[in-house]
């Protein structure tokens, strides 16, 4: 029964760090997510994980959600915003991700930045 106990713990720990997201970019482009100076890893299936967000990335765009910026080589392609889930499981880790990390990509739907649709 522990054993269950602590792989419950491990998987809370490594769900409450990390938020993940589907993405179609242009080929050749860096995707900066909400003004974080390195671009995030796009994986070959279009997944992204990096760490969760602050209160200011909720919102529906275009006035509110996630900041980001496409770039290729240098020049910006296409900044704009991108649409964000509460995640729940913050309620979970508290207080800190409640407080600083309540807000994830949406896992429900694939943000493609090629046509401009978050569905």
């Amino acid at each position: 029964m522990k054993r269950i106990y602590l792989a419950f713990a491990v998987l809370i720990m490594i769900t409450g760090c990390t938020t993940t997201g589907h993405f179609k970019v242009p080929e050749g482009s860096d995707l900066y997510i909400y003004q974080r100076p390195e671009p995030v890893q796009i994986k070959e299936n279009g997944e992204v994980t990096t760490k969760p967000f602050f209160w200011t990335a909720a919102g529906v765009p275009p006035a509110a959600g996630i900041p980001y910026r496409l770039e290729q080589n240098g020049n910006v392609l296409k900044e704009g915003r991108l649409r964000t889930k509460f995640r729940v499981v913050s309620l979970f880790w508290p207080p800190f991700a409640a407080i600083y990390w309540p807000m994830g990509f949406n896992p429900d739907i694939t943000y493609d930045l090629v046509n401009d649709k978050q569905e």
